[in-house]
């Protein structure tokens, strides 16, 4: 079959726009004394895409307050989240003693392009000033505004452009010895500040680097005829979560043959380590208290420790194209689908509603009916559909004679209108990076039986090729393994920005309370505040009896989500009698309230209360006063709303973007596939079935495999990428079987979950490829139940181990504000059931909405409700904490009641000797040591 190249358009011309960045200085605090009198003359180098500027001097001042803008061209906007900021705080020389070299170095802050903020955004943040070396003697903060923006780029400034950065450039240094020294330390900042590429961490040769790119989903890299030797480690945690009891049919166990052992990877000219495979047993400890549980025989189900396997890369014709280029899905197998993309036709015989079937030796398809356009001929319909049928190329080059018929059916009468046959030995192979296939029009030939022989009946326009579950018409298109449902697609998720609302309840005045009050009766007033589903109370306000006014001083925290369309509702209630009065309420919406991401006051303001029947507020409002209320709210950016347990959480960072850090390494995951699944439900007349998709989180990111029907050893091969920002987190992979795709929108059929496992991103090591095969175990009533075992390979790139890693282990977990102001236990438990709710929401309204059921079970939604397991745990536990006082306790009672004559006898010598002789014990005691003692000694010499 021929094929004609895709030609794209030439590319438009570049738009002509120029980003700028500015760095508005504002001021620092509590910077060191450097000029040898008690104080210090401070100035601020900022140093951005080889382009430096300085502020001007302050003169003896500690806490120096400059209020500078500095802006900055960004040359590469697209790789602006890459880029450094450095600022450095030095002090100048020229207004102390005399007595100093050169400028005196007062601390430095380095800044990464992912923490800048888009103009309107941008908040004052106070960075902690870093040391230069290990020696230096560094204090004090500096508050920094930084933001972008993009404007219309003018031909007059990119030609005095130059000048201008010479102009900097001759205006930043005062004097020689400060030039020559400030280079030196900028060239060495350089070079401390080089992270080597990813080939350079695997000993790689340095002379051809591949090139990295890093996007949210995927990672690809540039095509190097280099083959990366994978080592095969076990993880070393597997965690069994604990499910409630589900109505699974017992099936007989398949015997899985032992699949081959790939072929040695391919000698590398650097230097690799290869690590033996290590299977990691898991531990099951007797609980304390005697025989009370005994494993007697072995598991019916197989073993339940994770194992090693071997993971075929590829073989035979594959791996040959394997090595022609990188391939960007490296940790999973490639598997082969023929594509068909069926477009429109043109010139059809008169029909009602034509449909295309799609025919080879192993597959028939069938389209959807066609969709003609307003305006057009009823000859020409349209279906833009793509097809991805499963095909091997090894058995169709043995056989020689496979073909593909495409023909053109009408819906109606079931008459056929044409077709068009092609063979596949001569269908092209297409990977990306290779553009799509242009489709082609091709001749329907009428058939014989109904037809004039020769006769043609029209075209159609359709795209022939051969690819694997990389192209990214894979998708989307109907696949063979998995029907044309909604609810069987791959798809990607976020969950939302979510952050926390404090609530700050200071004081109400003039406020309408019933005057016929028993006496000695003080009002009892409190305030309901109100977001979405949450709701909480104050206590009872004190009241003041010269004013009248209420006083609470009591703080109420929400969780809100983008987009912040919500309202804020606050009621004030007067509940002195059983029931309760309203006095006045006040909206705020929540898209109003001001944001904070640290400490600093927020000023209180009052709203005015109004009433059910309307407005208030004075000559305005059109109604009565009620009063109003004094109140502090502010967003907190500062914390990281937990919506997972803490101890398994997969990120801690906080809600404003201004406070992350740069990531430190990319996480990779392949989900390969499953085995020996049990059935989870019944078909065809009690046939047991399974169709399984799999659910990854990490971070905010959400990824939801294909769903392969009616199989108990399903094989996604998908793979997906994270971005790591602290290596003290989790991933978790979740099995569960798809009902929603045989349920209507009237009947919404919850998934039934399988299993799930946690990876530990800490135990992995970097750069190393580990496939394991994990059991997927539940508790059920009856006991540890193993549902069958996922297959995955992970893999943990950090580029720069030692810096970013280390110093990501040496700061604390959760962000700074929840240590300034931390938060009760009972109020994050109840906040991080209010995010799992508006998690689970969020991610409801997708399209395939991933289902409540599931977001709950990946988050351990339920992890602190009761368990009769846990309790009996948490009391065996217990037991082995006391076990020694109740055996010392019956012990002595056996000892009082004479139950052992010999043992009670011996007891009552050692009683009468200790009365009568204490010298002597001590004496027999020091004998005993001794001996011990130059033991000791003796060894130590030694």
């Amino acid at each position: 079959m021929n094929t004609t190249p895709f030609h794209s358009d030439p590319p438009p011309p570049p738009s002509r726009i120029q980003r700028k960045l500015v760095v508005e200085v504002v001021e620092a605090r509590n910077i060191l004394p450097k000029d040898g009198q008690g104080s210090s003359s401070a100035y601020v180098v900022v140093d951005f895409d080889a382009q430096k500027k300085r502020t001007s001097t302050k003169f003896r001042d500690l806490n120096p307050v400059w209020n500078e803008m500095l802006d900055f061209a960004v040359s590469d906007p697209k790789n602006m989240d890459y880029d450094e900021l450095d600022v450095e705080v030095y002090n100048d020389k020229r207004f102390g003693n005399g007595g100093g070299r050169k400028n005196h170095f007062l601390g430095r802050v380095k800044i990464y392009g992912s923490q800048f903020s888009r103009r309107g955004e941008e908040g004052l943040v106070y960075f902690p000033l870093e040391k230069k070396s290990v020696f230096s003697w560094i204090r004090g903060e500096i508050g920094l505004k930084i933001y972008y923006y993009d404007q219309a780029a003018d031909d007059d400034m990119a030609v005095g452009g130059g000048g201008q950065q010479q102009q900097q450039q001759q205006q930043f240094h005062p004097t020689p010895e400060q030039d020559a020294d400030e280079q030196h330390h900028h060239q060495q900042q350089q070079q401390q500040q080089f992270h080597p590429p990813p080939q350079q961490m695997m000993n790689l040769p340095p002379e051809k680097p591949n090139v990295v790119v890093v996007e949210e989903g995927r990672v690809f890299e540039s095509a190097q005829n280099h083959s990366y030797p994978e080592t095969h480690q076990q993880p070393p945690m597997v965690i069994v979560e604990e499910s409630q009891p589900q109505q699974v049919m017992q099936g007989p166990n398949d015997n899985h043959p032992q699949r081959p052992p790939s072929p040695p990877p391919p000698p590398s000219t650097g230097e690799v380590h290869y690590y033996p495979p290590e299977v990691r047993k898991m531990q099951v400890g007797r609980p304390p208290g005697g025989d009370r549980i005994r494993v007697t025989k072995r598991p019916p189900n197989g073993d339940y420790s994770p194992r090693v396997i071997n993971s075929k890369t590829g073989g035979g014709e594959a791996t040959m194209e394997k090595k022609a280029h990188h391939h960007p899905y490296n940790l999973v197998e490639p598997m082969q689908y023929l594509f068909v993309r069926i477009v429109k036709a043109r010139g059809l015989p008169p029909n009602e509603s034509a449909y295309v079937k799609v025919r080879t030796s192993n597959h028939f398809v069938r389209s959807k009916p066609a969709v003609n356009r307003p305006g057009e001929s009823a000859d020409s319909p349209e279906w833009n559909q793509v097809f991805a049928l499963g095909h091997n190329r090894s058995d169709s080059a043995v056989t020689g004679g496979a073909t593909l018929e495409i023909s053109a059916w009408d819906a109606s009468s079931e008459s056929f209108l044409g077709g068009v046959c092609f063979d596949l030995s001569e269908v092209p192979v297409r990977d990306p990076p290779d553009s799509p296939l242009a489709p082609q029009w091709y001749r329907l030939e009428g058939s014989a039986a109904d037809q004039n022989s020769g006769r043609v009946s029209g075209d159609i326009q359709l795209s022939v090729w051969i690819g694997t579950q990389v192209d990214e018409a894979f998708p989307e298109a109907w696949s063979s393994d998995a029907p044309h449902v909604a609810h069987t697609r791959s798809k990607v998720y976020q969950s939302p920005k979510l952050w926390y609302l404090r609530v700050t309840v200071l004081e109400a005045q003039d406020l309408h309370i019933a005057p016929n009050l028993p006496p000695l009766t003080a009002p009892e007033v409190r305030v309901k505040a109100q977001l979405g589903f949450q709701s909480a109370r104050t206590r009872r306000g004190s009241m003041n009896n010269h004013s009248g006014s209420f006083h609470w001083h009591e703080d109420m925290i929400f969780v809100a989500g983008e987009p912040l369309e919500d309202c804020l509702v606050l009621m004030v209630e007067d509940r002195t009698t059983k029931e309760a009065t309203l006095l006045g309420h006040a909206m705020i919406p929540v898209s109003s309230i001001e944001q904070r991401i640290d400490e600093r006051f927020v000023p209180s303001k009052w709203h005015t209360l109004e009433v059910e029947g309307g407005g208030g507020g004075g000559p305005g409002g059109g109604g009565p006063y009620c009063g109003r209320i004094s109140l502090r709210l502010c967003l907190e950016g500062g914390y990281h709303v937990l919506e997972e347990a803490a101890h398994v959480c997969s990120d801690f960072r906080p809600t404003a973007k201004q406070l992350w850090k740069p990531p430190i390494g990319i996480l990779e995951l392949g989900i390969l596939g499953a085995r020996g699944l049990l059935p989870m439900k019944a078909k065809n007349g009690g046939k047991g079935s399974t169709d399984s998709y799999c659910v990854a989180k990490y971070g905010k990111k959400w990824v939801r495999t294909r769903t392969i029907t009616d199989s108990f050893d399903p094989r996604w091969h998908e793979q997906y990428t994270w971005q790591v920002y602290d290596p003290c987190t989790v991933l978790t992979v979740g099995v569960f079987d798809n009902w929603r795709m045989f349920s209507d929108a009237s009947d919404d059929r919850p998934d039934t979950r399988i299993g799930k496992i946690r990876i530990r991103v800490s135990t992995l090591e970097s750069n190393k490829v580990y496939t394991n095969s994990y059991p997927l175990l539940v508790l059920l009533p009856s006991g540890l139940k193993k549902m069958g075992e996922i297959e995955v390979a992970v893999r943990f790139a950090c580029p720069s181990l030692l810096p970013d890693v280390c110093a990501a282990y040496g700061q604390p977990l959760l962000p700074r504000m929840h240590y300034i102001r931390p938060l009760g236990v009972a109020q994050q438990d109840a906040l991080r059931e209010a995010a799992t709710k508006m998690v689970a929401a969020w991610l409801a309204r997708a399209e395939p909405p991933l289902g409540p059921e599931v977001v709950r079970y990946m988050l351990d939604a339920d992890s602190h409700a009761w368990s009769m397991r846990k309790s009996k745990a948490n009391w065996y536990r217990i037991v082995g904490v006391l076990a020694w006082a109740v055996g010392l306790a019956k012990w002595l009672d056996n000892i009082r009641r004479w139950r052992n004559p010999v043992t009670t006898v011996l007891v009552h010598i050692l009683y009468l000797v200790l009365h009568f002789e204490p010298a002597e014990i001590g004496m027999l005691a020091r004998c005993f040591c001794t001996p011990i003692k130059i033991g000791l000694m003796l060894k130590a010499v030694a």
